[in-house]
C-alpha cells in the first residue's frame, strides 16, 4: 500500500490546526511548521476545503481552521477528500472486483484488509494528536515499535 504525499500532507495539516484552534492558521505557517512544500500544500487546502474539513478566510487576521471537532474527523475521510477511495484493487472498487476458477477466493483476502483498513483509518484527528489509534485493533504498535532495530 502506497500513501500518497497528499494523504500525508493533509493529515499534517489537519493535526497542526488541531493543535491550536482559538486562532486560524496560514497555509505559510503549516507549511513551515511541518516542512511540507507551500505550493502543494495550497493544493491540498483546496481539497480539504471543497470537502468540508476546513474552513478558511481571507484578509490580515484569514487563514484556515478546522470546520468540524478533530474527534469527528476521521482519517477515512481526509484521504477520501485528497485522494478518492481508500481502497482499490486496480482502480477497481472491492464490491466490484469478480474472480474466477483457482483466484476465486481472493475475494476474501480483499475483504479482509477492508475491514483491517476501515477499523485504523477510523482513527480520528483527535486521537492521533493524542497518540493514540482507533480502537479493536489487532496487534497494535506503540512509539517503541516504530524505533529503528539496532
Amino acid at each position: 500500500m502506497k500513501v500518497s504525499a497528499r494523504t500525508d500532507y493533509a493529515l499534517r495539516m489537519l493535526l497542526e490546526l488541531a493543535s491550536d484552534r482559538s486562532v486560524p492558521m496560514t497555509c505559510e505557517a503549516i507549511a513551515e511548521a511541518q516542512e511540507i512544500p507551500y505550493r502543494f500544500l495550497k493544493s491540498v487546502v483546496g481539497d480539504l476545503r471543497r470537502s468540508g474539513l476546513v474552513a478558511s478566510q481571507r484578509g490580515c487576521d484569514g487563514g484556515y481552521w478546522l470546520s468540524r471537532d478533530p474527534a469527528n474527523i476521521s482519517v477515512a475521510e481526509v484521504i477520501e477528500a485528497v485522494d478518492g477511495s481508500v481502497l482499490t484493487v486496480r482502480g477497481t472498487m472491492l464490491s466490484e472486483l469478480g474472480y474466477k476458477a483457482t483466484a476465486e477466493h481472493l475475494d476474501m483476502l480483499w475483504a479482509q484488509l477492508q475491514s483491517y483498513v476501515d477499523k485504523l483509518f477510523a482513527t480520528t484527528i483527535a486521537q492521533l494528536a493524542e497518540g493514540r489509534l482507533a480502537a479493536n485493533l489487532p496487534g497494535r504498535l506503540t512509539r517503541a515499535d516504530l524505533a529503528p532495530a539496532r
